[in-house]
């Protein structure tokens, strides 16, 4: 809310304004002041609405005229002062200063104030001033009160001022159509997510406890029995509809807000909103929906017991069926309350469990929302808001340790595990995922065009782990691999290949040697097994002391480094084999999740080369000749500096086993 309110004086020479500023400052009449009072500050504490107020008082001669349009265009709200014994200061406000104003392209509230009401003879109030005002009021609505005082008396002089500050803080335009006397569109809007959200048994009513926590949540401090029974009797009095069951309906909390906007308390309406995130254009706020919430580097983020409850709850009230799923309706149910789904452009629910009709099982609703809180965890705290998860909403959420750290310790404490599947075009990543969250197999190939990620739970000895599964289509492979910021989020990465097809593991072997991936966790699945197995020609980058001379003669005679052989000498286990489409998939999705606990059990080349990309030796020599067909090696003399031992000479082979 606004901490600070500008208030600016306008009126016919002597009218009063600059009494009626003296008067409030002295508590009592001056009856000779100067021309223009200078500027006067009030602070907050002085104030009902605890806000810096600074008053601002104007002149009308031609020598003011450049002064005023100043002060009139920095102000948040202008008070027109006419007096009582001059029905001509009155007049020119709808002729003169109202047309002004908006010709000076300046739209904020308008508050009429009737000076001297000491000169009516006795009679303090206008009766008539309800009809004199209403059709000042439905031609311009910037007007939202008028306010009659008595500067001499002194009468209603800081009443002046405190309508003046509401105006500002809780005006009445965002709210109200004061021409057709009803809510505006985003108002009722805004008042029905508010409706929904505290309706927690969802039966489209405010029961007594609803009521109550309602009341306690915006104003600190409950309904008595008595105080409810009566604004539901002035509901229903007013309102066919208002009441049903003895709970108060939308169209009662409608009509309520209606009334207190009617009966001059928009302070209500406005606390209202504001405690559930509103601004002034009546839209969640940014601070609302993203609070402050730090994430360290080489951290991640996941939903905390708190936010896991919360949306298993969320899960169980929308389930209406009470079927153990959420289906389309009730997901636009759920979602009625935010934009839509977070998930409308990323195939869902295909991406997470589902049952046989395709409706959302509880483990999948928690998954899918474990894998948006880890690579988006913004969208997370934005949704807690939309779906009313109670402040301070951070509180949904925890900080995981570095990676780094937790490498360096051997094991990690996460809940929620990334996993990159890379390989060939056609070599099965897409129907390993599909696998993974319970899709059914299908012989159609369709290329990956863009990312497709998916996410399922994973019992690990008892505790229930979740694990992301994203691979990339051509296009976004390489602009993935090639970006260390990107690679160190994976917790693992998975190389898949056919293990049919005799050219689909070198593509891994030129993956692997093209971008600097060793520091990952790694695992090789051959797919496919349900097929004939073939004899791959790859390419691999070995150290010539890894091999005996036996081995290295075997390997240039076959042209070629088999996948077991090359996981081998990689000190990884060898791949393992997997049938999608016969549903032998040998509990692959345990092994990733069991690599990512204990991510140096599978770290290439050893733990001690979980070192950042950088600090890594990179001289990679990529010479190919094709001669009669036959693969060649390349032997590059090196000196490199190792742990112990220091200075350290040797041999690199480049194997070379074909051309693709």
């Amino acid at each position: 809310m606004r901490r600070d309110v500008r208030i600016i004086l306008v009126g016919d020479e002597g009218v009063g304004k600059s009494t009626i500023i003296t008067s409030l400052i002295k508590e009592s009449f001056v009856p000779h002041v100067q021309h223009v009072v200078p500027e006067v500050t009030i602070p907050p504490e002085t104030t009902p609405e605890n806000v810096t107020t600074y008053i601002v008082d104007s002149g009308c001669t031609p020598q003011d005229r450049q002064h005023l349009e100043t002060e009139i265009r920095k102000a948040h709200v202008i008070c027109v002062v006419y007096a009582i014994d001059n029905p001509n200061s009155f007049d020119r406000i709808p002729t003169y200063w109202l047309p002004y104003f908006r010709q000076l392209g300046v739209n904020v509230p308008v508050i009429l104030v009737g000076n001297k009401i000491d000169l009516r003879g006795g009679e303090v109030t206008n009766e008539a001033l309800e009809e004199e005002i209403i059709p000042i009021m439905n031609e311009f609505k910037e007007v939202e009160t008028c306010v009659e005082c008595s500067a001499k008396l002194p009468l209603n002089v800081s009443e002046v001022f405190y309508f003046a500050q509401k105006a500002v803080l809780h005006p009445t335009a965002p709210l109200y159509d004061s021409r057709d006397h009803v809510l505006k569109r985003e108002c009722i809007a805004a008042l029905r997510r508010i409706f929904k959200l505290c309706d927690i048994n969802k039966d489209g009513l405010l029961d007594a406890n609803e009521l109550n926590e309602f009341q306690r949540k915006c104003f600190d401090t409950p309904l008595q029995a008595q105080e409810l029974e009566g604004i539901k009797a002035m509901v229903q009095e007013h309102s066919a509809n208002g009441v049903r069951d003895g709970g108060l309906t939308e169209e009662g909390f409608l009509f309520l807000h209606t009334i207190f906007i009617q009966r001059g308390r928009l302070e209500t309406t406005w606390t209202v909103l504001r405690r559930f995130g509103y601004g002034e254009d009546l839209r969640l706020t940014e601070e609302y929906l993203y609070p402050k919430f730090d994430v360290p580097h080489d951290c991640s983020v996941e939903l905390s017991p708190l936010g896991y409850q919360f949306l298993t709850d969320i899960f169980e009230s929308f389930d209406k069926d009470q079927d153990g799923a959420l289906n389309q309706e009730e997901l636009n149910d759920l979602f009625s309350t935010s934009p839509g789904s977070p998930w409308a452009n990323q195939k869902f629910p295909d991406t997470t469990v589902a049952n046989d009709t395709g409706a959302v099982t509880l483990q999948g609703w928690l998954a899918q929302w474990s894998m948006t809180t880890l690579l988006d965890h913004k969208t997370t705290l934005a949704y807690l808001a939309y779906l009313g998860y109670p402040s301070p909403r951070t509180s949904a959420l925890q900080v995981t340790r570095p990676r780094k750290a937790e490498r360096r310790k051997g094991k990690s404490t996460r809940n929620v595990f990334l996993c990159y599947v890379c390989g060939a075009a056609g070599s099965g990543k897409t129907s390993l995922l599909h696998a993974f969250v319970g899709r059914k197999f299908s012989d159609t190939y369709e290329p990956t065009k863009k990312m497709n990620s998916v996410v399922n739970s994973v019992d690990i000895d008892g505790s229930e782990k979740y694990l992301v599964l994203q691979e990339f289509g051509s296009k976004y492979e390489a602009e993935t691999l090639k970006s260390s910021k990107k690679t160190d989020l994976a917790d693992v990465i998975v190389y898949v290949y056919d293990s049919s097809d005799t050219n689909s593991f070198s593509y891994i072997s030129n993956l692997r040697q093209q971008y600097s991936l060793d520091h990952i966790p790694t695992l090789f699945v051959a797919t496919k097994s349900d097929l004939d197995l073939a004899q791959q020609v790859c390419v691999g980058l070995l150290k010539h002391d890894d091999l005996h001379v036996h081995e290295l003669t075997s390997v240039l005679q076959r042209h070629e480094v088999q996948p077991d052989v090359y996981c081998r000498k990689l000190g990884l286990a060898v791949p393992v084999a997997v049938s999608v489409k016969t549903g032998q998939i040998a509990d692959v999705f345990h092994a990733i999740c069991s690599i990512a606990i204990k991510p140096n059990s599978a770290i290439p080349g050893g733990a001690d080369r979980a070192l950042s990309s950088a600090a890594r030796l990179r001289s990679y020599i990529k010479i190919c000749t094709l001669v009669g067909g036959l693969g060649v090696g390349v032997f590059l003399l090196y000196r490199t500096w190792t742990r112990p031992g220091g200075w350290r000479g040797g041999w690199w082979t480049w194997l070379v086993g074909g051309w693709r």
